[in-house]
């Protein structure tokens, strides 16, 4: 339960960075309608099997360039993973330089918000 409920706080959180960036004119978009709801819970199982399969993978190869820039490179790698969702996932387009590493910090922040606010500490220890 607590795994479905972690994956609808980020599918929610990525459709709200999606409206952001929309708003901003930052090159983040996703279909309109039914399909783009689609389209954003696709996206987030592709963010999570990447996260879980090719991030750590990543990580290690980019591990000195990580420590030369105080873990600062590790942004570079949340936005990767973020292009390439983007890439994988039909009608989720992520276009640009500034669009992953936007959606990447904003989809975290909000995730982290939600997932504080509606995840109660007795799900959360489980």
């Amino acid at each position: 339960m607590q795994i479905l409920l972690r994956w609808a706080v980020n599918a929610l959180a990525l459709y709200i960075t999606v409206l952001i960036a929309q708003s901003l004119h930052i090159g983040l978009s996703v279909v309109k309608g039914s399909a783009g709801i689609e389209a954003v819970a696709l996206a987030v199982v592709v963010l999570a099997i990447a996260n879980a399969v090719i991030r750590p993978i990543v990580q290690v190869l980019a591990l000195p360039l990580t420590c030369l820039t105080f873990g600062l490179f590790s942004f570079v790698i949340n936005a990767f993973m973020f292009w390439l969702a983007g890439q994988v996932v039909p009608g989720f387009h992520v276009e640009g330089i500034l669009a992953p590493l936007f959606g990447s910090v904003v989809m975290a922040v909000i995730s982290g918000a939600l997932s504080t606010v509606l995840i109660s500490e007795k799900e959360k220890t489980r």
